[in-house]
């Protein structure tokens, strides 16, 4: 049966569905991966977005036991050129009918793809017929259906302990502090100061999330007075927060970068690294002339901000997603200079 994903824009791609449930809004926006869809899905980062794979063919290889980045899949919708059968129990078309989520197959991603990097990801509806009048669904409240609904710990915590502000952490983030010797202990991401206070960490992970950092303004003052007591490591939606709260200004992109294929420059030693992505928010850069804080990372591509330290705090961020293995694994040395900090102190980075 034959369906339709209809943009803000009244621009209309028809595709047929390959599940029963055949109706989903939400911000439309693509992914350029080969491969880590099912990474992809169950990112809380991606919470109530409705997402369009590049690659043409997606669900070739099915789903692995341990390859999803939290307990349930979070976006809204997929919409794909070709959605195989991968033959086996561990099936992609299956389990996104189990868990109840719209799949559009037969649609001109390529075109669709053309429109969001000409007129930037905007909200659209996945539907059995066209509409011109659009259901726009609340993103300002994405957070509180990621975050852990209670404190959570995980790791036995031989080397330390690690304090995670929860705005919609990926599993696999806490895995790479787990396996470093840590114990990790998750808390809703507008936990009060005294609260993280009493628990006693060595570190804090201010971890990725959906939606506009913005939307968070009431938790800045918390994050910045816990960043400046104690080693202090922003990711993603992280990243962005602690640089709002040290005066440097947030933007939207026109399309985001959500992809494995992203070139990350270190502006102190010139490394460059190939990353995972998902956001549609930067940092403005020039607003960190304004502000105490130093770029670290930059984009080879667009040369936008990628990650930033504190000169004289154990603070430091990354805009890119640095446990993620999008073939190399180079970035992964974040956790390794974040165990550094943790463990003598110091800033590894100033």
């Amino acid at each position: 049966m034959n369906g339709s994903i209809s943009l803000m824009n009244g621009k209309h791609f028809t595709g047929t569905w390959e599940t029963s449930v055949r109706h989903a809004s939400g911000e439309v926006v693509f992914f350029t991966g080969m491969t880590g869809y099912q990474e992809v899905l169950t990112d809380p980062s991606y919470a109530g977005q409705i997402i369009a794979f590049t690659y043409p063919l997606i669900g070739q290889y099915g789903l692995e036991s341990d390859g999803s980045e939290s307990a349930r899949i979070q976006v809204a919708g997929v919409l794909v050129q070709s959605l195989a059968d991968s033959g086996d129990q561990s099936d992609l078309k299956d389990w996104l009918e189990h868990e109840g989520i719209p799949v559009l197959s037969q649609v001109d991603v390529r075109a669709l793809v053309h429109v969001l990097r000409d007129e930037g990801d905007q909200f659209g509806m996945m539907a059995e017929e066209a509409h011109e009048t659009l259901d726009v669904p609340d993103i300002t409240r994405l957070t509180e259906r990621v975050t852990t609904a209670s404190i959570v710990q995980e790791g036995n915590g031989e080397k330390g302990h690690v304090v995670c502000l929860d705005f919609g952490v990926k599993a696999s983030m806490i895995g790479e502090m787990v396996k470093r010797g840590y114990r990790v202990t998750s808390v809703p991401y507008h936990t009060s100061k005294e609260v993280v206070e009493g628990l006693r960490p060595d570190g804090i992970l201010v971890t990725n999330g959906p939606g506009d950092p913005r939307d968070h303004l009431g938790q800045i003052e918390v994050i910045r007075e816990l960043a400046l007591s104690y080693p202090t490591l922003g990711i993603c939606m992280g990243h962005q927060l602690l640089a709002l709260a040290f005066g440097c200004k947030i933007e939207k992109q026109t399309y985001g970068h959500r992809g494995s294929n992203h070139p990350v420059r270190n502006v102190k030693t010139n490394d460059i690294w190939m990353t995972s992505q998902n956001h549609g928010y930067v940092v403005e850069r020039m607003s960190i002339e304004q502000s105490p804080l130093e770029l670290l990372y930059e984009n080879v591509n667009d040369h936008s901000v990628e990650g930033l330290i504190h000169p004289n705090a154990s603070i430091f961020t990354t805009q890119f997603h640095p446990e993620a293995s999008p073939g190399p694994t180079d970035a992964q040395s974040v956790f390794d200079r974040f165990d550094e900090m943790i463990q003598e102190g110091v800033n590894v980075y100033a």
